[in-house]
C-alpha cells in the first residue's frame, strides 16, 4: 500500500500520528518518545517511525513545511493507511504579547491567507478547526500540569508566507484574538474535514514578531517536549 510519498505499508502506521515538520525532530522524537521505535518510511527523507508509547500504538511522521506539504501527507495518511488522528508538533511565531518564547499554543481554530481551501464549499468562507475531542482533551492535560510552563488556547494564523512584513494586518489578527503564526494548522485542519479524521495542532513559540527574540535551530529541535506530552496525552483521553 505504498503511495507516491510513504513507503510504509498498510499496518506499518498506527493509527495515531504525531507530526513535526524536521525529519530530525521525527527521528529524535522516535528515539526518546517511543519505545521499540521502527522505521517504516524515509521518501524523499521525510521520516516516519513507528513504536508504542505506554502500550500504545504511535507513529511520528514528518510533514515538510508549508500548507502544501502536510496536505499530501495528511491525505495520503488518513485514506490508505487507517490513520485516525494527526497532532502537528510544531513552532510558531508569536503575535499576542502575552507570549514568551517556549510557551505552547493548542491552535483552537486556525486563520489562512492561503487559497489552498478556498474553494472547498464553494461560496462559503471556510472555517478551519481542530476536533473538538483533540482540543479539549490537550487543555484538559496542561490544565493537570502534564508538562510545567504556560500553555495557550487560541486561534493561530497559517501563512503562505514565512518571509512577509505586514505589521497593520497583524495588529488586526491580535486584536480579534490570534496568538501566533505558523505555516500548517488551517492545511491539516481542512483535510482532516474532508478525510473524515481527526486533526490538532501543538506548536512551541519560537520567535516573537513584537520582540526581537528568537530561539536558535538546535533549540527548536529540542524543545517540543512539553508539545508531544500533552498531544499524547490527547490521544490517551480523547
Amino acid at each position: 500500500m505504498a503511495t507516491p510519498h510513504i513507503s510504509a505499508e498498510l499496518g506499518d502506521i498506527a493509527q495515531d500520528v504525531l507530526m513535526p515538520g524536521d525529519p530530525r525532530r521525527a527521528r529524535l522524537i522516535a528515539e526518546t518518545v517511543l519505545d521499540d521505535a521502527r522505521l517504516v518510511t524515509e521518501v524523499r527523507g521525510i521520516l516516519g517511525y513507528t513504536g508504542t508509547y505506554q502500550g500504545r500504538p504511535v507513529s511520528v511522521l514528518a510533514s515538510g513545511m508549508g500548507m502544501p506539504s502536510i496536505s499530501i501527507y495528511a491525505t495520503e495518511l488518513y485514506r490508505f493507511f487507517g490513520v485516525r488522528r494527526i497532532i502537528r508538533i510544531g513552532t510558531a511565531g508569536g503575535m499576542a504579547p502575552l507570549l514568551e518564547l517556549g510557551d505552547v499554543v493548542i491552535a483552537t481554530a486556525a486563520h489562512t491567507d492561503s487559497a489552498m481551501s478556498a474553494n472547498r464549499i464553494p461560496g462559503i468562507h471556510y472555517s478551519h478547526a481542530p476536533s473538538f475531542a483533540l482540543a479539549a482533551a490537550a487543555v484538559a492535560a496542561a490544565s493537570g500540569g502534564v508538562q510545567k510552563g504556560t500553555v495557550h488556547a487560541g486561534a493561530v494564523i497559517s501563512s503562505d508566507a514565512f518571509y512577509l512584513e505586514r505589521p497593520a494586518t497583524n495588529d488586526l489578527l491580535v486584536k480579534h484574538g490570534t496568538l501566533a503564526v505558523e505555516m500548517e494548522a488551517a492545511g491539516l485542519y481542512a483535510v482532516a474535514d474532508a478525510e473524515g479524521g481527526q486533526a490538532l495542532a501543538i506548536c512551541t513559540i519560537s520567535d516573537l514578531l513584537f520582540r526581537d527574540e528568537a530561539l536558535s535551530a538546535d533549540e527548536r529541535e529540542l524543545l517540543f517536549e512539553r508539545s508531544v506530552q500533552l498531544a499524547l496525552a490527547a490521544f490517551a483521553n480523547s
